[in-house]
């Protein structure tokens, strides 16, 4: 999808436009009340009633009943036998998750930002030094923890653009920032879309003696062109975050095809030690086992996944058939072959709408709480970030600034999508 400010090439196409100045509108008539307007100034030219329907919150953790109980059973018999961590509950979310994934094998951790961590010590190999002195390469959109995992696992993170049509790493956006001192590239597959990239990716990095790792955190169950979130690199890390597509309360897990890149797994997530019951410490670990009980949230959830990707698909189809027939907005569409899992739902705001009062709007008028964006802004302008060179970077800084999350459930009725979409209808002025 060729999105509203940049041309095909990557290059910013409406300056003459922002606020609405000059230029026709592309797409319908109508005037969009919130252009202009600032989150605090002025009512957006006008002020529809407040909502009587039921509020549609951003995020909504499912577990039916049976769910439950099944959770409830699981736990029971870990506690009456006295498998508190690494036992058969992590072992069969291991098996599931990795089948499902397309790859031999799968590594359950604590979080997903300690599938990152692990996932980047050890394709750095067996070396002491690690990633030490080295650069790895992350798109400026991400989250925190992709950054932050380089810099604990002792690499220094180099921030690359992205395409503006995935929101995703490409190779024409990372070759140009590689250089001597890089071991790997990250590509993250924002709001559940595996980049159609990906794979030319993989193969730029083997060409180059790079790795490749897939920051899945929200990709559970998508795929692009049949092959699975996780099985493209040389591995690919997971979040069972509460809001994720399924959740075990709190954890994540690693897939990879390499059995020495498993192994090491292992090790790094149980104190660096050589074996579960005794053995040498061989390699700097920490604490980042999943709890039985954990695995059989994540367990029973994972039973799920493939009914609550559907339903995510059903209700990102509605909003596929509505935005393009609102004024000021344009959809993210999945490319062909594409599968996502929807974990969000992007769409991305004409140039001068705002987006704080368009999200306030939402909520005050029409119950409706907006998606927490991926992400608001770019990692290069976090505090924390601040010293690490950055070169140009601004379709990252654009699309962050511009674009949007509608709420998506994993048991979302069509009279939630609805009552999404009417709401845009009456604040864009459609």
């Amino acid at each position: 999808v060729r999105l509203p400010g940049w041309s095909g090439n990557g290059t910013p196409e409406w300056p003459d436009r922002v606020n609405g100045a000059g230029g026709s509108r592309g797409r319908g008539e109508a005037a969009c009340p919130l252009k202009g307007f600032g989150a605090t100034g002025g009512d957006a030219g006008r002020v529809p009633a407040v909502s009587d329907k039921p509020f549609v919150p951003p995020a909504r953790p499912t577990f039916p009943v049976d769910d439950r109980a099944a959770i409830a059973k699981l736990i029971e018999d870990s506690l009456a036998g006295g498998s508190l961590t690494l036992g058969p509950n992590t072992q069969r979310l291991e098996e599931a998750f990795a089948a499902r994934h397309q790859v031999g094998n799968a590594i359950a951790v604590s979080s997903g930002t300690a599938a990152l961590e692990i996932a980047l010590r050890a394709l750095a190999g067996t070396a002491p030094e690690g990633l030490a002195g080295r650069t790895v390469v992350v798109p400026a959109n991400t989250f925190f923890a992709t950054a932050a995992a380089v810099v604990h696992a002792g690499g220094v993170p180099r921030f690359a653009d992205i395409d503006p049509a995935t929101f995703a790493l490409s190779p024409a956006t990372v070759e140009p920032v590689l250089d001597q001192t890089c071991a790997g590239v990250v590509i993250v597959h924002i709001g559940g879309f595996v980049s159609p990239d990906t794979a030319a990716l993989a193969d730029l990095c083997r060409a180059r003696g790079l790795f490749l790792l897939e920051d899945a955190a929200h990709a559970h169950g998508a795929s692009f062109a049949g092959r699975a979130a996780g099985s493209i690199g040389d591995a690919g890390a997971f979040s069972f975050y509460p809001t994720k597509v399924i959740t075990s309360g709190e954890g994540g897990i690693i897939t990879t095809a390499d059995e020495r890149l498993r192994d090491e797994a292992r090790i790094y997530r149980d104190q660096g030690k050589a074996g579960f019951l005794g053995g040498d410490h061989v390699r700097l670990g920490y604490a980042w086992r999943m709890s039985e009980l954990h695995a059989a949230v994540g367990l029973v959830q994972m039973g799920r996944l493939d009914e609550f990707v559907a339903v995510r698909r059903r209700i990102a189809r509605l909003y596929d058939e509505a935005l393009p027939e609102l004024p000021g907005i344009t959809p993210v569409l999945a490319p062909e072959t594409s599968e996502p899992n929807y974990y969000k739902y992007l769409a991305v705001l004409e140039q001068g709408i705002d987006r704080g009062a368009l999200k306030k709007s939402m909520r005050e008028q029409h119950n409706v709480g907006m998606s927490g964006e991926v992400y608001a802004s770019p990692l290069h302008h976090q505090p924390i970030f601040a010293d690490l060179p950055a070169g140009p970077l601004p379709v990252s800084e654009d699309l962050c600034a511009r674009h949007v999350c509608l709420p998506i459930h994993n048991d979302m009725a069509d009279s939630e999508a609805e009552q999404v979409i009417d709401g845009l209808r009456a604040v864009l002025g459609g």
